[in-house]
């Protein structure tokens, strides 16, 4: 069977090691298969997954001798958004979501301006273009994904744009468009990531959207309902609240789950201060389109309560799921299993 890798795992074994050439040489060669002269494999390592993990494996694997391609695809969100190479950090993530972010600090800076003895013409009555810093961002992130791919090609690394499942143990069906084609080699490292979940709910797909779509939306949200009291909900409603929309935090248990509760009691407070509502102990039941596009958005609380408001947007944070479903693994002889988070 060839050698299946996790980003995390192919790196162990590097720093562990004095001579990391030689023992990547020892990885290979535990795949098991041994490929003759009219079956050798496309290459050493295929890393299935453009992001942080498999871009910095692809090029440190190509540094230390081996035949290393990347195979990375963006199957577009239930909204239609679709990125380049980078995966989600660069495209939908950390990048995006800091600009973001920065652009909110420039607001709250202008409005403490005359604080500080700067003369603006009335501050209050200043308006922020969504179009304007959309365009900024995503030509921000197009400068990233275009560096990725140079910076692939000069460490001798394929890039291939298409999406991959396994077909056997040592073979990639690789699948561009209508056309397909076939990719072996001796080992595999999957880094695909994960995606947003979508509650199980009438209209959650054909109306809501999800941190893959906020930072493309041609226009500004509006009056937004984040579903979701995670980090990355949180982030969201901060830095939408910073840049003038009205904005509702959905929360099912407690905020930021897994941190510490007393700082978190603290962010909340101070999020609640900047005028961000928290609906606690509530749980969303259907979205329903009205006329003018605004969504009507039903829930439930804790006593049962059924209750309704208009949003012009509402984005779900709860929670990611991994791509492995879409691999094939077990045409690689791989099981899988659930876990206590399940995917």
């Amino acid at each position: 069977m060839a050698c299946l890798f996790s980003p995390s795992a192919i790196f162990h074994y590097m720093n562990k090691l004095k001579h990391p050439a030689t023992i990547l040489q020892n990885i290979w060669n535990q795949g098991g298969r041994s490929f003759t002269a009219q079956s050798t494999p496309h290459y050493d390592l295929l890393v299935i997954g453009g992001g942080s993990g498999g871009f910095a494996a692809a090029k440190e694997a190509s540094e230390l001798g081996a035949k290393v391609a990347v195979l990375d695809y963006v199957t577009p969100s239930p909204r239609g958004t679709k990125w380049g190479l980078g995966g989600t950090c660069v495209n939908v993530g950390c990048i995006p979501k800091k600009l973001m972010h920065q652009a909110a600090l420039l607001g709250e800076a202008i409005h403490d301006a005359r604080s500080y003895g700067f003369q603006l013409p009335q501050p209050e009555h200043i308006r922020h273009n969504w179009h304007s810093l959309r365009e900024a961002v995503q030509n921000h992130i197009k400068s990233v994904n275009w560096v990725t791919r140079v910076e692939l090609r000069e460490k001798r690394v394929e890039y291939i744009n298409a999406l991959g499942s396994f077909k056997d143990p040592y073979t990639i069906q690789a699948k561009i468009k209508e056309k397909s084609f076939n990719l072996t080699a001796k080992n595999f490292l999957i880094a695909v990531g994960g995606r947003p979940r979508y509650p199980r709910i009438p209209g959650a797909l054909e109306y809501g959207i999800t941190s893959d779509d906020i930072f493309s939306l041609e226009s500004s949200p509006g009056k937004t309902l984040v579903v979701g009291a995670g980090y990355i909900g949180l982030e969201c409603a901060g830095f939408l609240r910073g840049l003038g929309c009205n904005v509702s935090v959905m929360v099912r248990s407690i905020v930021l789950r897994g941190f510490d509760q007393q700082m978190a009691k603290l962010i909340s407070e101070s999020m609640e201060e900047r005028g961000i509502r928290f609906l606690r102990k509530c749980l969303p039941r259907r979205i329903e389109k009205l006329p003018g596009n605004s969504l009507l958005i039903t829930w439930t609380n804790d006593n049962g309560q059924e209750c309704c408001e208009q949003f012009d947007t509402v984005l779900f944070a709860i929670g990611r799921r991994a791509l492995t479903r879409e691999l094939g693994l077990d045409k690689a002889g791989w099981e899988m299993c659930s876990t206590r988070s399940p995917s």
